[in-house]
């Protein structure tokens, strides 16, 4: 029979594979104004979810996409820019 302790070291993970790296931490850092106005946007739509919108939730609603939109807009630019050879002037 073998011991529990013999398999463990196959499935657990070394210290330096748990934590991200510098540069995994610096695409969450730029992907993280995104996140947020997905969140945003999925906020004001379960605030709906269980009665009809009203003008005001409506609103929230749009608000909150046309952020989703902008943040999605400025990584797309910014990703672009870095693939440019030289960056953009």
């Amino acid at each position: 029979m073998k011991s529990i302790a013999a398999l463990q070291a196959a499935v657990t993970a070394t210290p330096s594979e748990r934590e991200p790296s510098d540069a995994e931490l610096d695409e969450i850092e730029s992907e993280s104004p995104l996140i947020l106005a997905q969140v945003a946007l999925l906020d004001a739509q379960i605030m709906t979810i269980d009665r009809t919108p009203t003008e005001l939730d409506q609103q929230r609603i749009r608000r909150a996409h046309r952020r989703v939109l902008t943040a999605r807009r400025d990584l797309a630019n910014r990703a672009a820019t870095l693939a440019v050879p030289g960056g953009a002037a």
